[in-house]
């Protein structure tokens, strides 16, 4: 019978696939081998594979404009990255690199846009969609960042009382300040509360527009911002929600000329397991055809469109890497795999929304599978990760202690939110410091890059944050 490791992955999903695939017996990442990486920088560590922001970003413009052609749908369809995502320089110029617009969601971005306009990543033609509630600072900025020749700069309304300190701040502006709305959705039947903290109740905006911003000549309704946590997916409640924000549209774009956008917030999801199927493709065809057809019917002109994906943009390119450096047998049934890091500060989503990454070994394919709980090292005991995509059970490849090469395991699929949620840098639990980050690259020729983005968090950078003086006396 077989039993090896390969043997239960390959019998049960299709192997090598995209991003995935065995050299020399060890596993690969986008065809970056990650036995040169542990060679080279030891673990624990993090990896960004850049050229995955790029391929997922051409993906979903292709299929976009694909279906506008193919339809003859009159409007055009905008790439915005959301940079709440993933903050890292790195990542944010790797999707500027392909032509995106960018998402705000809080003051401190604008600060991010203006640095990136001084390096050149963005032009003052790029299109700023500012979204989240809008604080004093966050106006403040928001205004400034129009003055500074940023006329495609888009402040998304959250709620009705930010309409008066809007007015209050672009009073002496020059030309119209760019206005959108965000509706309040209905969430899901199994959520704890039925209507969305954020954005603006259907029923309010018709009035908050007549009333608000048709009457003042300073501002310019130019989009509807329509979002669903859960992300864009084929169900009954995603259409249903869709259908009334299309309709609301519509209602709003007789009303209002020079409202010509739709905005598509919530994104498209990744990989989180070897059997992940999702039809791109049809999605966006249904998406643009449903438009069309609503606008159509109604006779009003077929709107831009817009995509907030920051997931889908960043998540798949990234992957964190440990040792196993002890087993535990707990009990006549309990093996831990302890690893050389806390989970609950490298993949934060794993632990507080039991969110599933893939997780594949690097090495030691060829031994047999064992059932076992991965445990980190910090000392409380939520600390851990048990339940993969077999039926809610995880395999690994099984060892003897003492063998001349640990065990390395990867969680793939890492690069939203993570570090976002944990906070880059700063205090851990426990103590336990970051790991270092890797980035790689292409050169012209083709060829990989790596470099060591950050090393790996010191005890003098983090005493020094808690207020100790750092000076070693020992």
């Amino acid at each position: 019978m077989k039993s090896s490791y390969f043997d239960l992955i390959d019998q049960g999903y299709k192997f090598p696939q995209e991003g995935f695939a065995l050299q020399d017996g060890y596993l690969t990442f986008y065809g970056v081998s990650l036995k040169y990486l542990i060679d080279k920088y030891g673990t624990p560590f993090k990896l960004f594979y850049l050229p995955r922001i790029g391929e997922q970003i051409r993906r979903a413009n292709q299929l976009f404009n694909a279906a506008i052609n193919k339809t003859g749908y009159k409007g055009s369809y905008h790439y915005c990255y959301c940079t709440k995502c993933c903050h890292f320089s790195h990542v944010v110029k790797a999707a500027l690199r392909e032509g995106v617009h960018l998402e705000t969601s809080s003051s401190f971005d604008i600060d991010v846009i203006y640095r990136l306009y001084n390096e050149s990543e963005l032009s003052l033609a790029t299109i700023i969609v500012h979204n989240g509630y809008k604080t004093d600072e966050y106006l403040k900025k928001i205004i400034k960042l129009h003055k500074s020749g940023f006329r495609n700069s888009i402040l998304v309304l959250d709620s009705k009382s930010e309409i008066e300190r809007v007015k209050k701040y672009s009073k002496n502006i020059v030309g119209q300040l760019k206005i959108g709305i965000r509706i309040a959705i209905d969430e899901e039947p199994q959520s704890a509360y039925y209507t969305s903290r954020l954005g603006i109740r259907p029923g309010d905006i018709p009035d908050l527009y007549r009333e608000q911003i048709a009457t003042d000549n300073k501002l310019c309704l130019k989009m509807l911002h329509f979002f669903i946590d859960s992300g864009i997916k084929d169900t009954f409640y995603y259409w249903g929600e869709f259908q009334k924000a299309l309709g609301l549209y519509v209602e709003l774009s007789r009303m209002c000329p020079d409202l010509k956008a739709i905005n598509l917030g919530g994104g498209f999801p990744i990989r989180n397991n070897l059997g992940f199927s999702y039809d791109y493709e049809n999605i966006v065809n249904l998406i643009v055809s449903k438009i069309q057809q609503a606008c159509k019917e109604e006779d009003v002109p077929d709107p831009d469109l817009f995509t907030e994906f920051g997931k889908y943009t960043v998540g798949e390119s990234a992957a964190i890497i440990f040792s196993v450096i002890e087993q535990k047998l707990q009990n006549s049934r309990e093996l831990w795999y302890m690893i050389d890091n806390s989970l609950m500060n490298t993949i934060p989503d794993a632990w507080s929304i039991n969110e599933k990454f893939i997780m594949l070994p690097v090495n030691k394919w060829q031994n047999d599978y064992v059932k076992v709980n991965i445990g980190g090292i910090s000392c409380d005991h939520l600390d851990y990760y048990n339940s993969e995509d077999f039926n809610q059970q995880l395999f690994l490849p099984s060892y003897k202690s003492g063998d001349d090469e640990p065990l390395y395991i990867g969680f793939f699929h890492t690069g939203a939110y993570q570090d976002s949620i944990s906070g880059y840098g700063g205090i851990k639990h426990c103590l336990i410091p970051a790991p270092k980050v890797i980035t790689i690259d292409r050169d012209d020729k083709g060829n990989f890059v790596d470099q060591v983005y950050r090393n790996e968090q010191t005890v003098n950078e983090m005493l020094s944050i808690l207020g100790y003086n750092t000076e070693d006396k020992f």
